[in-house]
């Protein structure tokens, strides 16, 4: 919630910063709301996409198609769109005003920058002092760590101390299995045989 709270602030005051009083159009116009709200939606699609791509260990074609495929939709639409509503009073809006434009590009690309440098430093954190199971699997089928590395070891050795996170009942279910278990190995088996 957080990471997504700071996101939008960022994407929202960033770009007003941005496009304050300057000049996107050759004639000297400055930026509209149409102007300002495609660039700030241009860096939800970039942010969220590269956040997704932060968080997968391993890319397939698939992930490849829909990551950079969506981005790639989007500047189809907004062209499209553009095309569709071409009038004398409306514009195209990424082909006559936001294309051409530096700031644009140099806006999505600070922003975009500005969302995903944080979540950057988070994961990279986490990984490296505070990895979760599967980011230890990972490290050790992917990075081809030896079973013997005694850092890693001694990190999940740590992890194995403290107090899980499995509710109460959990706990009270795995411990009446266990006693069952145990009853069951002590008492021998009585069986009843019948003679017909």
């Amino acid at each position: 919630m957080a990471n997504g709270l700071y996101s939008s602030l960022a994407i929202f005051f960033l770009n007003i910063c941005i496009f304050y009083d300057q000049a996107i159009r050759s004639g000297g116009q400055t930026a509209d709301m149409a102007s300002v709200g495609t660039t700030m939606f241009s860096c939800i699609i970039w942010a969220v996409n590269i956040q997704i791509a932060l968080t997968m260990s391993h890319f397939t074609w698939i992930q490849h198609l829909f990551v950079w495929g969506s981005i790639g939709t989007w500047y189809v639409f907004i062209i499209t769109y553009g095309m569709a509503l071409k009038s004398r009073d409306n514009f195209q809006i990424m082909t006559e005003v936001l294309g051409p434009a530096p700031i644009y590009w140099a806006a999505t690309l600070l922003v975009t920058a500005a969302c995903n440098i944080p979540y950057l430093i988070h994961i990279s954190y986490q990984r490296s002092c505070n990895p979760l199971d599967h980011h230890v699997i990972q490290e050790i089928k992917y990075l081809r760590k030896d079973v013997e590395d005694e850092t890693m070891w001694k990190r999940e050795r740590s992890k194995a101390r403290q107090r899980t996170k499995i509710g109460f009942t959990a706990r009270v279910d795995a411990k009446i299995k266990q006693l069952k278990g145990r009853l069951h190995k002590k008492s021998p088996s009585l069986t009843i045989h019948t003679v017909a």
